[in-house]
């Protein structure tokens, strides 16, 4: 017996996690006693919960898919999407001190407490709430693409429609397979007009009972009923069990996949070399050593931006907390982030190159692997993860709404009134996240816009913490200019039909023919084209054009008829656009070089509207700044009593800390560090080294 396409287990098992799920909101409605028990759980976090939240807010199921649909694109390179931020866990080191130091609820106060204004601090608010929206409609088009798999109809229940599609996606297949196969044949019209097809996602090798408007809809009342009844305390439990369930469901298509394709011989055997390089892949991918260091660059400058780096780290008991939470949450992550790798290349090996929705990869891991029962585990892993990250993203979108928005305009109210409206806030900002949901295309692309918009407050927020030089009026011109830089402009452009069909916007790279030396492997073997494996052989690659300005591509309005206009979709790369005004021939670029050219200009744009507009304003009040920076330097004590204590302490004397800065008598704000701070820094550097090497390590075995 099936029901929307499940087995009766596996329903069952769904059902039993939304009750439980259920449960948990209930048990810790009693616990919310006021605003600060709901937004920060009490101030009361330690180590473990702190463990729980930042694994959560790291380690969300939906990331599974995101890099196993990256892999499935671009081999083990396509990882660096979400293991990136492991060069950053040493940092995170000292960060979390910084967020928990400050005493703040939002980061939005941070802007008001350091420059005395609340235009900032609305602002702030405002576009992170904007933000935060479009990140809680990923994690509904994430969940709902793995998912979507799972729940599929029989071919008898197929419409005549629903049957051509399906056999138009094997036919594209086969073509796609030969056009590859000869690099230098011309495109056949049939191929080209399917490919239309295949590129706005068109095309799919089944059909499924799950349609968009109704999942995201129940599954997010779910989540408004939980997070309304237990606020961040309810979240950091699921977020507990959660990490059960990544690991679970991390690691449990590893071994059915390996048995499927021959073992781990098997899948080197059916990948080509470069699918196992960690510093990119082959001639198309876009991850190489240089397009990962710009990545680095533009995480490095802009991962404190977010909210939830206030919500963690204030939520934690002292700074040990704090800081113990975020690197082995950070950690963790790195390891499971290393199986969902390995799962996106078992998906290569299955389905070979021709899936027209990878982000899909996950839940046809899913269908083709594992057996009765699993897959209930799965999809409650699944599930679970969207519920976790989007309960504690609503809290702390709830809190800058109440916090930032409300509270000013209606000051006074009591506690009861801000708790009653910030309960409001979170069905409303779920109800947001559906109807931009609803005209998202790729997981990828939006995963690769997020990391930018990163930059737009993250980096005005690391230099407010280390230079005192840093001025409002540099800070309002740099969030305005970058936002209409990295965001406005994105999204504006392909809306305007004129210039999403405009034949200079539509261009293309030029498509090459790239021919390399590599080792024979064992399908060179079977197909004659080598006497035996090992040895060299030279080969040629067809290097398909992209666009050059639009994230998701290029197509054409009409897909049935090829003379038809061109149109862009996705986001516009305005970074690629820019350079190309200054005479730079873009169209040879590699998807590495466009990739790299955004992060680098996204990565220095703020920073040098920062420093040069900070220079030519007046500074800010040098008595706040110095309370500001006494506070930082002041550790958080054990009691909240002792704790204030400390703080009115350094108010009284705001230069008494002074000796420890790096840079004595200068606007920088680097301190010396502690034993503790050299410690977990140089623990954490040689942690990195140790996951990388390990990474490598399960990429070569049975090569």
């Amino acid at each position: 017996m099936t029901l929307f396409g499940l087995h009766w287990i596996d329903s069952l098992i769904l059902i039993a996690y939304v009750i439980a799920i259920l449960f948990i909101g209930k048990a810790h409605s009693g616990a919310v006693q006021g605003e600060s028990d709901f937004f920060l759980g009490g101030r009361s976090l330690g180590k473990w919960f702190q463990f729980f939240l930042s694994f959560g807010n790291m380690t969300d199921p939906g990331q599974a898919t995101t890099t196993a649909s990256s892999v499935y694109r671009q081999g083990a390179g396509g990882a660096w999407l979400a293991l990136i931020t492991l060069f950053l866990t040493p940092y995170f080191w000292f960060t979390n001190v910084w967020f928990r130091r400050v005493r703040l609820t939002t980061m939005a106060d941070l802007f008001e407490d350091r420059f005395g204004r609340r235009f900032l601090a609305t602002l702030y608010a405002i576009t992170t709430i904007l933000m935060a929206i479009v990140g809680i409609a990923g994690g509904n088009v994430v969940a709902l693409k793995t998912l979507q798999p799972l729940m599929t109809k029989p071919v008898s229940a197929y419409t005549v429609t629903e049957q051509q599609m399906v056999t138009d996606y094997r036919e594209f297949s086969m073509l796609r397979k030969d056009h590859l196969a000869s690099p230098l044949a011309p495109s056949s019209p049939r191929y080209e007009e399917l490919k239309g097809y295949y590129d706005r996602g068109e095309l799919q090798p089944y059909v499924s009972y799950l349609q968009p408007v109704t999942f995201y809809v129940v599954s997010s009342l779910l989540v408004a009923v939980f997070v309304v009844l237990g606020g961040l305390k309810a979240s950091a439990v699921v977020d507990a069990v959660q990490v059960v369930l990544v690991i679970t469901i991390s690691l449990i298509l590893i071994p059915f996949g390996l048995v499927k394709i021959g073992g781990v011989a098997g899948l080197h055997a059916k990948l080509p070399a470069a699918a196992f390089n960690v510093f990119g892949g082959d001639h198309a991918s876009e991850y190489t050593w240089y397009s990962i260091g710009a990545l680095l660059l533009v995480q490095f400058v802009g991962i404190v931006g977010s909210q939830a780096s206030m919500t963690i780290a204030g939520s934690a008991k002292n700074e040990y907390a704090a800081r113990i939470g975020a690197v082995t949450g950070g950690f963790s992550k790195r390891f499971v982030t290393i199986a969902w790798c390995f799962c996106g290349l078992i998906a290569i090996a299955l389905f070979g190159p021709n899936l027209s929705d990878p982000d899909q990869t996950w839940g046809l891991l899913t269908q083709a692997l594992l057996p009765v029962g699993l897959i209930g585990v799965m999809i409650v892993g699944i599930l679970g993860g969207k519920l976790a990250l989007l309960g504690a993203g609503s809290v702390v979108l709830s809190g800058l709404v109440v916090k930032n928005l409300y509270e000013p305009l209606f000051p006074g109210k009591s506690e009861k009134h801000y708790m009653f409206v910030a309960r409001l806030t979170v069905p409303l900002i779920l109800v947001l996240g559906i109807g931009v949901a609803l005209y998202l295309h790729s997981v990828i692309a939006l995963l690769k816009f997020a990391i930018v918009l990163l930059v737009i407050w993250g980096v005005p927020i690391t230099l407010m913490f280390l230079w005192r030089r840093l001025t409002e009026t540099a800070v309002r011109i740099q969030v305005i200019a970058t936002l209409i830089f990295v965001a406005v402009l994105p999204w504006g452009v392909p809306a305007i039909p004129a210039l999403a069909r405009s034949a200079r916007l539509t261009a293309m790279t030029r498509e090459r023919v790239v021919t390399f030396e590599t080792k024979t492997s064992a399908a060179d073997v079977a197909q004659g084209r080598a006497a035996t494996e090992g040895g060299l052989i030279t080969k040629t690659q067809r290097i398909e054009p992209v666009s050059l300005y639009f994230e998701e591509g290029v197509v054409h309005v009409n897909p049935k008829d090829l003379s038809s206009p061109k149109t862009g979709r996705g986001l516009f790369r305005v970074e690629v656009y820019l350079l190309s005004q200054f005479g730079v021939d873009v169209a040879n670029f590699t998807p590495a070089g466009l990739l790299t050219t955004r992060y680098v200009v996204d990565a220095l744009f703020p920073v040098v509207i920062l420093v040069v507009v900070s220079l030519l304003t007046a500074p800010t009040d040098p008595k706040r700044v110095a309370r500001f920076y006494v506070r930082l330097k002041t550790p958080v004590a054990p009691t909240l009593e002792e704790d204030a204590v400390a703080v009115e302490a350094g108010y009284a004397e705001p230069t008494r800390l002074d000796h420890t800065k790096l840079f004595p008598k200068s606007n920088w704000e680097f301190t010396k560090w502690d034993r503790t701070d050299a410690l977990g820094f140089f623990g954490c550097c040689a942690f990195v080294g140790v996951i990388l090497l390990f990474f490598k390590a399960v990429l070569a075995i049975g090569g």
